[in-house]
């Protein structure tokens, strides 16, 4: 396998990543609060061959002197974009929304190695019974959101009414007129590119990882920051036609490779029927 080769199937195999990427996000174009991904490319290592004995001959040049050989492309980041979706009104009490970027509800994931935080901007939420007197707010998969120490929302009694105010605090009125209110949790993505996707539009920490400095947790006096609007959910931030457009330059490349793969084989073709 000649160096054509080597650098087309490395290329190939990264390109599959990125159109795995841009398929997630147009799939999850519906999905509400789902923030799109984006693949970042860097060069592999490569091969540097100084031709040029006279470095002086080149002090105008703008590219690296000599002539490099690389072995491809890979995939150097996969990041989300916090950028922020449209806002869709449902006029139901338990919708939730974020009106700026960046923000999150922190849930709780059961998972195989036990409870793990999770952060999400799908804010559908519903009530389910814990005991004969007492609901809990949780997703629309069943996670239990949790309030700002962490602890899960449990409302005692039948709540008739709900109101969210725009920082975050969650009042539920039983139906004897007495109020109960939450801080709902909720943190600030700063650095997104450490989190990873771990499936139901859910978001976390890879696995040892400390999220100091990551994440701010908007407690105390920064719920001042928080910005949240009742009745209405946030659409993905996906552009369809920014993804296909993306998706019709990749099958360019993808062909390209496929292309330099064939056209390298016919070259060993040809040099192997010399006689």
């Amino acid at each position: 396998m000649n160096r054509t080769m080597i650098t087309a199937t490395n290329t190939l195999a990264q390109l599959q990543k990125q159109m795995d990427i841009v398929s997630h996000n147009v799939a999850n174009m519906d999905t509400a609060g789902y923030k799109r991904r984006e693949a970042n490319f860097t060069d592999l290592l490569f091969q540097q061959f100084n031709n040029q004995r006279n470095l002086n001959a080149e002090e105008v040049r703008l590219t690296p002197a000599g002539i490099r050989q690389g072995v491809g492309a890979k995939l150097a980041q996969s990041q989300i974009v916090l950028q922020q979706g449209a806002l869709k009104a449902t006029e139901r009490p338990l919708d939730l929304a974020f009106t700026k970027e960046g923000q999150y509800f922190r849930v709780l994931e059961q998972t195989e190695d036990g409870a793990a935080m999770r952060y999400t901007r799908a804010g559908a939420f519903y009530l389910t019974p814990v005991s004969d007197n007492e609901t809990m707010l949780v997703t629309g998969d069943g996670y239990p959101v949790l309030d700002e120490n962490n602890n899960s929302i449990i409302i005692n009694g039948q709540a008739k009414n709900f109101k969210v105010t725009e920082t975050g605090s969650f009042l539920a009125e039983a139906a004897n007129g007495a109020i109960q209110e939450f801080n709902l949790g909720v943190v600030l993505i700063n650095k997104p590119q450490f989190l990873e996707q771990q499936g139901n539009n859910l978001l976390g920490l890879p696995d040892g990882a400390a999220g100091e400095g990551i994440f701010t947790e908007l407690n105390g006096a920064l719920r001042g920051q928080i910005g949240m609007a009742q009745g209405s959910l946030e659409q993905s931030n996906v552009d369809m036609s920014k993804e296909m457009t993306d998706l019709i330059n990749l099958q360019r490349a993808y062909q390209f490779q496929s292309r330099s793969v064939s056209m390298a084989d016919q070259m060993m073709g040809l040099i192997n029927g010399i006689r």
